[in-house]
């Protein structure tokens, strides 16, 4: 079963009498379960993928899909993280993670109760009333992911949630991602511009050319999961590596 699929999708910015072409006949699918990154340099489209994917943009010309619908470019119920944690400040972890969940109706008291059961999971025990102010990069990080999960939703988009991290910490959230991702099994789409990163997490691999952005390959990685940080230093990891540096080098020449 195909959750995500873009076809064909031409997009465009508009300021004015000026445009600004961004997508150029992009097509990539997302199955039910599959774990797939979008790799491509700055300013490529990326994270306008996922603003279609949300339905928060309509393409000029394609189809976005979500299980088998057109969406047209109307908002969708989907699990959205994007590259800042947006916590609000004056909202406590608890209450922050909790907000999908009054905006879905719970009650004030059942929401609370729903997030203090998953804060264990997402290794946030003791700090339910911690402000964002007082958490480390990584736990805000974590705290974004829970309230990501929160919306009940069957696909994930992740607009490089790990970039402002230094380097430990990002690695140590990538394997604590893929956990929460193997519990859930929920469909995820993220975009990256970090080789390794997409390589670790995913099952396929997208890369995409300098805007407007175009789809140069489709790389599956049969790496065995569960992933282990080990991996990376494999000569299948390096081959994987190899392959998207060329991909990505031939698009810059």
């Amino acid at each position: 079963m195909k959750r995500l699929i873009l076809q064909d999708i031409h997009s465009s910015y508009y300021t004015g009498s000026q445009v600004l072409p961004v997508l150029d006949g992009v097509s990539l699918q997302v199955g039910a379960g599959e774990f797939v990154s979008v790799l491509g340099p700055s300013g490529s489209g990326k994270s306008t993928i996922l603003k279609l994917a949300a339905g928060l943009l309509k393409p000029d010309r394609g189809q976005v899909l979500i299980d088998g619908e057109e969406i047209g470019g109307h908002p969708q119920l989907v699990s959205f993280m994007p590259q800042q944690d947006l916590l609000f400040p004056w909202k406590t972890l608890q209450d922050n993670a909790a907000l999908p969940l009054l905006a879905a109706g719970l009650s004030h008291r059942a929401a609370r109760n729903r997030v203090k059961e998953l804060l264990p999971v997402f290794g946030l025990e003791g700090f339910a009333g911690y402000y964002p102010h007082q958490l480390s990069g990584g736990m805000r990080q974590r705290a974004a992911l829970l309230r990501t999960i929160m919306v009940e939703s069957n696909l994930m988009l992740l607009d490089e949630p790990f970039a402002a991290l230094d380097a430990l910490t990002r690695e140590s959230l990538q394997d604590w991602l893929l956990k929460i991702w193997s519990r859930y099994q929920r469909s995820v789409l993220l975009v990256t511009h970090s080789i390794d990163e997409a390589i670790y997490l995913a099952d396929r691999i997208y890369v995409i050319s300098e805007r407007p952005g175009r789809i140069r390959l489709e790389q599956r990685i049969d790496l065995e999961r569960p992933r282990r940080r080990s991996l990376v230093t494999t000569p299948e990891f390096s081959l994987y590596k190899k392959i998207l540096i060329e991909a990505l080098e031939t698009e810059r020449a």
